[in-house]
């Protein structure tokens, strides 16, 4: 989770990109949680890869994450964008045994539990514009025959989502340690996927899984729509803090309310996330993500996202609109 989320600016101006929120969490927090339900065994660590100029507030977040789930959390360090081979590899002292890789931009909505047993598992899901990712190719068998890298001419449309489970973490380490040392890149970086190949050239077996839904979160509009799955997903849960105010309005559902949030005079929702501290009066609100101690008045908002600490003030409106008239701005 190293980079710098320039798709999501200028909500990662101040904020990396994995720590933003959806439905009231970081997207890293949650995609841990999620990891943490599809093994029964007890995570040892959590090893997150950063920039450097993340920030130790930001780190210490990190480590409570890992922490509220059991583990050890670990703060490693990605100097140069040299690709995810290089990325994974900046936390190679963590990869030993049974080990999960994931990239921290995405979620999922899935039932699944890792089988130990396997040499390796690798997620996947059809895509319609494969020549953007990581690609597998199926065999007869059911194991995956090929990785491909951005493929410019077609191979499969089987992308891999950047969930990886390894039973074998220094096997892992060692191969692509090796395309380090021997500078073997591909399109400029050093590329998980090379090392996946050459691990399955040398006899190891890995099985394709899917999820039910991958969620990207790589800009803003993207993440709104994983807000509103979350949030959909989860609407059996009660997302209101008991501390918020809210008078004279109607929420309708599925939306989190975080705490202290005060709703005056409005109508919020359906898929609204309002960060703790936020104010909300005289406006309607649906299907948008409102970080942290954001004020907002006389305002209508969809499909929007709103960082932490801004003011939103709109023209309140005095009208006589007659039958079958039509405003549009």
């Amino acid at each position: 989770m190293a980079g710098m989320g320039k798709r999501m600016r200028p909500h990662t101006l101040t904020t990396p990109k994995p720590l933003l929120h959806v439905a009231g969490k970081p997207i890293v927090q949650r995609l841990c949680e999620d990891l943490a339900q599809s093994t029964n065994d007890t995570i040892n660590e959590i090893a997150f890869v950063i920039g450097r100029e993340f920030g130790l507030a930001i780190e210490e977040n990190l480590v409570r994450i890992a922490e509220s789930l059991g583990a050890k959390g670990k703060i490693c360090y990605q100097d140069e964008p040299l690709g995810t081979a290089h990325a994974i590899l900046c936390a190679g002292d963590s990869l030993t045994g049974n080990c999960i890789v994931a990239f921290a931009d995405t979620l999922f909505v899935a039932h699944f539990k890792i089988n130990r047993e396997q040499d390796g598992i690798i997620w996947v899901n059809h895509v319609k514009n494969p020549e953007q990712f990581g690609v597998v190719k199926i065999g007869a068998d059911g194991h995956i025959t090929d990785f491909v890298e951005k493929p410019k001419d077609y191979v499969s449309d089987l992308a891999i989502i950047g969930i990886y489970y390894f039973k074998d973490g220094a096997n892992l380490r060692n191969e692509l340690q090796y395309l380090v040392d021997n500078d073997i890149k591909e399109k400029g970086e050093y590329q998980l996927t090379n090392g996946l190949e050459n691990m399955k050239n040398k006899g190891l077996t890995f099985e394709p899984a899917t999820v039910d839904e991958w969620l990207d979160c790589g800009n803003y509009q993207s993440t709104v729509h994983t807000n509103q799955r979350v949030l959909e997903n989860n609407k059996e849960k009660q997302l209101v803090h008991p501390s918020a105010k809210i008078s004279d309005s109607v929420i309708i559902p599925p939306c989190f309310i975080g705490e202290g949030v005060e709703i005056k005079n409005s109508v919020v929702g359906p898929y609204v996330s309002l960060g703790n501290g936020c104010a909300v009066s005289d406006s309607v609100m649906k299907d948008c993500i409102v970080h942290e101690h954001t004020k907002i008045k006389n305002a209508l908002i969809a499909h929007s996202m709103i960082g932490s600490h801004a003011h939103h003030t709109g023209k309140p409106e005095e009208l006589s609109l007659g039958d079958y008239s039509v405003i549009s701005r």
